[in-house]
C-alpha cells in the first residue's frame, strides 16, 4: 500500500485528464542496487492484458508456465489496499516451473479502470473475470495481501468450491477482545496531488502502514510502477474512493468463517497488524487443518520483507495441497472446522 500525507492542490488530481501513454522504459529503471534474483524475476516481465467486468476494464499480468503443458494449473496474486499487480512481479516468476501465473489490478487502482461505486461482491467477480480470462485451470490457487487478502475471503467463500485454495497474506481480522484493547485506525491515503515531475512524485512514495523495509530495491521498484501520466505532471494508480471506509464495515469474520476450500494465512513475525494473539484467532474461523506460517523478521509487506522466505512459505503450503489431492485422487475437500 501506498500513501501520500501531503496533499497539495486539493482535488487537483480528480480533475487532471489520465494519459494512455506508456512510461518512458528509463523512468522504470531501478537505480539501487539489487541482488541476482531480484534481476532475474524482473527480467521476465508478465504480460498486460485486460478483461472487462461489470462496464469496467480490469487489467492483469500474466505469465505463461514454463514449459507449457496441457491441464496448466493456475495461481492468481491479489494485491494489497492502494496497491497495483506489479506488487507480485519479482515473485510470480518463481512459480511459472509449475504454474500459469497471474496478478490483477483491482478496480480502482493499478491500470484498471474507476468505477462509480466499490465492493467486495464487484471485486469477486473480478478475481473469477481474471482465472477466467488467464485461463488459470480448474481449482487455481489465490493469494491475497491485506485488503487483497480480504476479497480472496470473499471469493472463496462464495466459490470455495472451484478454487484449489486460498492463502491470506497479512489480513488481520482480531478477537472482538483484542479489537476493544487495540482498535484499528483507518490509515491516511490520498492522492489528490499532481506532480510536476515523475522524480518528485517517486520521493513521496511510503509504505502504509510505514515501516522499515531493508530492500529498498524493490520499494523503489513498485513505487516506479505506481505512478500514471496526468494533465500537467504524474499521479498515484489508485483513487482514493476505491479505498472509502466501506470496506471496515464488510463481515470479513464471515467470509474467512465460510470459506468453501483450503485455507492458510501467512504473516509477517513482526507485523504490526496480525499479532500472535490475531493469528491465533483466525486460525480459530479457518479450522485445525488450515496452516498458519509466521515469517521471521517479516513486517506487513512480507513479500517486501522476506521475499525468498515469503516464496518458500507459499511454494511449501500449494506443494502440501497438491500432493494431498493427488492421494486423495480428488479435489480438495472443505476445510474441516471446530464448532
Amino acid at each position: 500500500m501506498l500513501a501520500d500525507q501531503r496533499q497539495g492542490r486539493p482535488g487537483n488530481a480528480r480533475a487532471a485528464s489520465l494519459s494512455s501513454e506508456p512510461i518512458p522504459v528509463d523512468l522504470l529503471t531501478i537505480r539501487a542496487p539489487a541482488p541476482d534474483w531480484f534481476r532475474w524475476a524482473i527480467s521476465h516481465p508478465g504480460q498486460s492484458q485486460f478483461v472487462m467486468v461489470a462496464g469496467c476494464r480490469i487489467h492483469y499480468l500474466h505469465w505463461a508456465r514454463a514449459p507449457a503443458r496441457p491441464g496448466e494449473r493456475g495461481l492468481l496474486f491479489v494485491h494489497g489496499g492502494g496497491a497495483h499487480s506489479h506488487w507480485w512481479s519479482y515473485i510470480a516468476p518463481y512459480f511459472t516451473r509449475d504454474f500459469c501465473v497471474a496478478a490483477i489490478d483491482l478496480s480502482g487502482m493499478g491500470d484498471s479502470g474507476r468505477r462509480a461505486h466499490y465492493n467486495s461482491e464487484l471485486r469477486a467477480e473480478e478475481i473469477r473475470a481474471v482465472i477466467a480470462a488467464a485461463q488459470l485451470g480448474e481449482r487455481p490457487f489465490v493469494i491475497g495481501h491485506s485488503f487483497g487478502g480480504f476479497m480472496t475471503m470473499k471469493v472463496a467463500s462464495q466459490y470455495g468450491d472451484t478454487l484449489g485454495g486460498a492463502v491470506i497474506v497479512d489480513s488481520p481480522i482480531r478477537s472482538p477482545e483484542e479489537e476493544a484493547r487495540h482498535p484499528l485506525t483507518r490509515p491516511p491515503m490520498g492522492n489528490r496531488r499532481v506532480y510536476e515531475t515523475f522524480d518528485a512524485a517517486l520521493a513521496r512514495f511510503r509504505l502504509m502502514p510505514e515501516q522499515p523495509c531493508d530492500n529498498p530495491f524493490i520499494v523503489e521498484f513498485i513505487g516506479r510502477h505506481s505512478l500514471k501520466r496526468a494533465e500537467g505532471g504524474w499521479v498515484w494508480k489508485f483513487g482514493s474512493e476505491a479505498m472509502g471506509s466501506r470496506r471496515f464495515g464488510e463481515p470479513v469474520r464471515e467470509y474467512l468463517q465460510a470459506v468453501g476450500c483450503r485455507a492458510a494465512l501467512i504473516f509477517g513475525g513482526k507485523c504490526a497488524l496480525v499479532s500472535r494473539e490475531t493469528a491465533s484467532y483466525m486460525s480459530s474461523l479457518m479450522g485445525p487443518r488450515a496452516p498458519v506460517v509466521e515469517v521471521p523478521e517479516a513486517r506487513h509487506h512480507v513479500m517486501l520483507d522476506q521475499p525468498l522466505g515469503f516464496v518458500a512459505a507459499l511454494r511449501m503450503l500449494l506443494d502440501s495441497w497438491m500432493r494431498t489431492e493427488s492421494a486423495e485422487g480428488s479435489g480438495p475437500p472443505r476445510a474441516t472446522r471446530d464448532n
